[in-house]
């Protein structure tokens, strides 16, 4: 028997913070899959005898087919229950993971980053659909602050843990914990979320998929909104893949060490995200998200020139330095994401945010590998050419700045419930 979607409000408060922070818990994961890898390419470029560039290419790799997939899943999310979706896509997800964890080789690594890629770049739409379908658009940054407080917990448990289990037990330990905690959260999922069918198109036919796809590439005010996605990916990733691998080969942290200076960072972003979510709401996302770009310049600029500053940074410095970094670069993608949920009719909300997945994989994807071109490793394992980077992601920084001023919202669209 089909119901009628019931009025706005009907999610209970307690449930529907429940399923935020699942929602979060779900990110988390995917977060620290893609993150931990940084941190770990000391180790990783050691253990397969691999060159920064190669190690770019693994990071794009999952990008390019999280991109993919993104694009794929604009063709069919939004004719799926979004909790049969999400956790179909998320079992997967975890196969991925322990695949990482068993590759015997460079070329199966890559291979099985790819298919992360494939999973994990599908789930952030999904969860972004499924804010979008719960939560009214004046408190969608409230929500988004909430869910992206994952990529804190990820800076402040996930990428700690994980290198500390790397350099105790070796690289594939972060994966087996992932493996582990995916499937508890999988569980989690099953039980909390409710079904998510209201937004269903009942008289949309698979014939219609390509069609539908390629006219979410025509409007005008989407290609803004892409472009917007696509600038802010490739700018963050110009620097960040690169920050573990500078740290160890030029001012020698210890791989170890590397765990204090996310987990640093990560309670800072941790805390700020929520604030940055409620203030988007009441300022304006167009205006928060300006703020933090420009505040996202100087730390850019630091860290990228961090051994041109100085030789010598003690660790108690790069800890106290590192959450600027992060509490700029994270209060820059909440508001973002707030914004992305508005700019679709909710119809194709679900479509919309999949096709900006991809946008933003393959600015990841494409950042990571240019800013791997042009670095280089002496025989004392220096890197050199890092400051380049952080000059272009300020650059498109202050690009976005601008541009987000041509991104519009779609005006008073209502968010549409499922029962609790």
């Amino acid at each position: 028997m089909t119901t009628s979607p019931p009025p706005a409000g009907s999610l209970a408060p307690a449930r529907e913070r429940l399923v935020l922070w699942l929602l979060a818990l779900t990110q988390f994961t995917v977060i620290m899959d893609f993150m931990v890898m940084m941190p770990l390419s000391p180790q990783l470029m050691a253990a397969f005898a691999i060159s920064p560039a190669q190690f770019s290419g693994v990071v794009s790799a999952y990008a390019w087919c999280a991109g993919l997939s993104g694009l794929l899943a604009a063709t069919y999310i939004d004719r799926f229950d979004r909790k049969r979706m999400l956790l179909t896509v998320f079992f997967l997800f975890n196969l991925s993971n322990l695949a990482c964890a068993m590759a015997p080789n460079f070329h199966v690594l890559v291979l099985s980053r790819a298919f992360a890629g494939l999973t994990g770049g599908v789930l952030g739409a999904i969860g972004m659909a499924i804010i979008g379908d719960l939560i009214a658009p004046q408190r969608r940054g409230y929500a988004t602050g909430i869910v992206m407080t994952s990529f804190s917990m990820a800076a402040i448990l996930g990428v700690p843990l994980g290198v500390g289990l790397a350099a105790r037990f070796g690289w594939q330990s972060p994966f087996y914990l992932l493996v582990a905690a995916s499937m508890a959260i999988w569980c989690l999922a099953a039980f909390v979320l409710p079904p998510l069918t209201a937004h269903l198109d009942r008289h949309s036919a698979p014939a219609r998929a390509l069609p539908e796809l390629l006219a979410l590439f025509s409007v005008p005010e989407h290609l803004r909104a892409f472009l917007l996605t696509f600038v802010t990916m490739l700018n963050g990733m110009l620097v960040i893949p690169f920050i573990s691998p500078v740290l160890v080969g030029n001012l020698g942290v210890r791989p170890g060490d590397i765990m204090w200076i996310y987990m640093a960072g990560g309670v800072a972003a941790f805390f700020s995200s929520r604030f940055v979510g409620s203030w988007s709401d009441r300022a304006g996302r167009h205006r928060v998200f300006r703020i933090f770009v420009l505040f996202s310049v100087v730390p850019i600029l630091v860290i990228t020139h961090l051994p041109e500053l100085s030789a010598h940074w003690p660790l108690v410095a790069l800890v106290c330095l590192f959450p600027f970094f992060m509490v700029a670069m994270n209060g820059r993608n909440v508001p973002l994401q707030a914004l992305m949920t508005t700019v679709p009719d909710p119809r194709r909300r679900g479509a919309f945010l999949s096709a900006n997945a991809a946008v933003q994989q393959v600015g990841t994807g494409l950042g990571a590998l240019l800013g791997g071109l042009w670095l280089h490793t002496d025989a004392a394992g220096h890197i050199s050419g890092y400051g380049l980077n952080g000059w272009l992601a300020a650059g498109l920084s202050l690009f976005t700045w601008w541009w987000v001023g041509r991104v519009r919202e779609v005006p008073g669209a209502p968010a549409v419930r499922s029962p609790a």
